[in-house]
């Protein structure tokens, strides 16, 4: 699979306030700019759109032939562990074609934990 084949979703909580979204797309930004041949997306869970099917659904029809689901949650609660397992096989059933993977909740990286610790020191 090459780069561009590759489409990834950021997959946030969501809340009603629009202004909560911004930190989520500034990081969907960053990784465009890093690697403009990924396509990336933004979804949430629940009380903002779009949500995790339709981002999916946007980038399959952008030419993704595979997609990584990263859950920008600092670790597997409620959510993770017993609503992301299902959205996940609707997400397979609507596209058999297409691999979807499941990353890491970021929060459970030791790259992000260091970088929290840091900025709890950071005067």
């Amino acid at each position: 699979m090459q780069k561009n084949d590759l489409g990834i979703v950021l997959l946030a909580h969501g809340s009603r306030d629009v202004r909560w979204r911004a930190p989520v797309e500034a990081v969907a930004r960053r990784v465009a700019d890093l690697d403009p041949a990924v396509q990336v997306r933004c979804a949430y869970l629940e009380l903002s759109q779009p949500d995790l099917q339709t981002a999916t659904a946007e980038l399959v029809a952008s030419g993704a032939r595979a997609v990584r689901v990263m859950p920008l949650f600092l670790g597997m609660g409620k959510h993770l562990r017993e609503d992301l397992p299902g959205l996940l096989d609707q997400l397979r059933a609507s596209h058999p074609q297409v691999p979807v993977e499941l990353a890491a909740a970021v929060g459970e990286e030791p790259e992000v934990l260091d970088l929290i610790a840091r900025l709890a020191l950071k005067s």
